[in-house]
């Protein structure tokens, strides 16, 4: 059975605060980003067997950071991946502010999606469904896996039973660690949004 899942959201990128880049694929780590996952690195324990990353580039760069440290290998899942933000990926943050369907959904998460986009109920449903299927896997042990910060929040708020209009209470930070420890009923929370100071 896999004991330990640690979520890990990918590091800082230049877009980070300025733009939705949802699924945009061409979105790398800067150098900052870079250092906070060669710090991440070494508060990762124990050693994990397996390191798991979404699609995304800068999931997948970070994923590449911690696997090189940990000489783990690595799995692509798309199970992992960043909300679909439909038509708002790209856009700045500054120009959805002036969309009140921006308002609607940062409002009201569990009734809204994002226009052309993924519902965070859904999001939620096959980040649960892939960490179930984890959680009876007995041959991963301790596993890594590289996300964004709102699959991240939507598994953090299903295993704290909390509703998904709470999201903002749920804080996720680049390159922070959110981890799940498995006991005999299921996976209970024992650390949210923790990270190594520069």
């Amino acid at each position: 059975m896999t004991g330990i899942i640690h979520l890990v959201r990918h590091g800082h990128h230049g877009l980070l605060g300025r733009t939705l880049c949802g699924r945009m694929n061409d979105v790398a780590l800067d150098d900052i980003g870079c250092a906070e996952m060669a710090r991440c690195a070494v508060t990762i324990s124990p050693r994990p067997a397996l390191i798991q990353s979404s699609p995304r580039r800068r999931c997948m760069q970070s994923a590449c950071i911690l696997a090189a440290h940990f000489r783990s290998p690595i799995e692509i899942v798309p199970a992992l991946d960043e909300l679909d933000y439909g038509e708002w990926s790209g856009r700045s943050f500054e120009e959805l502010s002036q969309d009140p369907r921006w308002f609607r959904w940062n409002s009201r998460r569990a009734s809204t999606r994002p226009p052309g986009g993924e519902t965070m109920r859904s999001l939620q449903s096959r980040m649960v469904s892939h960490l179930e299927q984890l959680r009876k896997d007995h041959s991963a042990g301790t596993v890594v896996a590289v996300s964004h910060a709102e699959p991240i929040r939507a598994a953090v708020l299903h295993y704290a039973r909390r509703g998904l209009n709470d999201f903002l209470s749920i804080e996720i930070d680049p390159s922070s660690i959110s981890t799940l420890r498995a006991d005999g009923r299921g996976f209970r929370i024992t650390g949210i949004n923790q990270r190594v100071p520069a």
